[in-house]
């Protein structure tokens, strides 16, 4: 059964189907789901489907393009909801020069700040990063967030920066790109990490993978992603779902 470790079920993009859909995980091979909070309100959302589904576990974070309305009350109501038991991560936080919607001191601020929660929880961390990978890889050794545990989510870098972050002892999230004819790089990286350091994730409802690219992504298709990391890694593909579940077991303590 495979372990999805990076979905957004409460994005309005699920709202004609998203019970259904749920309901229907463990059929299509998934056995636990980690929602990913992204903005305060899909924070609260997140919180929610924790307690409707047993399977459904929560990260509780700002993304860097929501942090413009982040402030220190804010803050402790995300304290409060680290300390749920089905709480597993804060996330996602970090870096976003792509979309660029805040400026870089208020993406860093929060960034730190949002480390800073992961510290005082003891939770690991889900980060994002895009078009940001000096600047990311930077801050989290300045913030020591070595001291922490956590995943590269949606990798897109460098086999070099791949390094860097497993040496810090940090996961690398791979998901449906992996499966794009153009995904030279993403596909050495997979094949240079060990598989120890794998985690499947889809980022529902973005990024679906071949053969879907395009539609509404959702954690059955994670198969094809697992297929394909098989492939590259020259192993069978229950060896990848049973290692990365493995690995999301480990990292999220679940």
């Amino acid at each position: 059964m495979i372990f999805e470790t990076h979905a957004h079920y409460d994005d309005e993009a699920f709202n004609g189907d998203r019970d259904e859909l749920l309901r229907s995980m463990k059929e299509n091979g998934i056995e636990t789901i980690v929602n990913v909070g992204a903005s305060f309100r899909g924070v609260e959302d997140t919180v929610k489907l924790m307690e409707q589904y047993s399977f459904v576990y929560g990260a509780v974070g700002i993304h860097p393009d929501e942090v413009g309305d982040l402030d220190e009350e804010k803050m402790e109501i995300l304290c409060r909801y680290c300390h749920l038991p089905k709480t597993v991560a804060v996330g996602e936080i970090g870096l976003d020069y792509y979309w660029d919607k805040e400026n870089h001191d208020t993406q860093k601020k929060w960034f730190v700040r949002q480390m800073d929660l992961a510290k005082e929880t003891d939770l690991p961390i889900i980060v994002h990063s895009r078009d940001a990978a000096k600047d990311t890889l930077e801050l989290m050794k300045a913030e020591r967030a070595d001291c922490l545990r956590g995943v590269i989510h949606c990798y897109s870098y460098s086999r070099e920066h791949a390094r860097e972050y497993m040496n810090m002892g940090y996961y690398l999230g791979i998901g449906g790109v992996v499966t794009f004819k153009n995904a030279k790089r993403l596909k050495e990286v997979v094949e240079y990490a060990p598989l120890d350091y794998l985690l499947l994730e889809t980022d529902s409802p973005y990024l679906a993978p071949e053969p879907h690219r395009g539609e509404r992504n959702c954690s059955s298709y994670l198969k094809y992603v697992a297929q394909i990391i098989a492939e590259i890694k020259g192993v069978s593909y229950e060896e990848v779902v049973d290692i990365t579940r493995r690995n999301a077991k480990n990292l999220f303590g679940i």
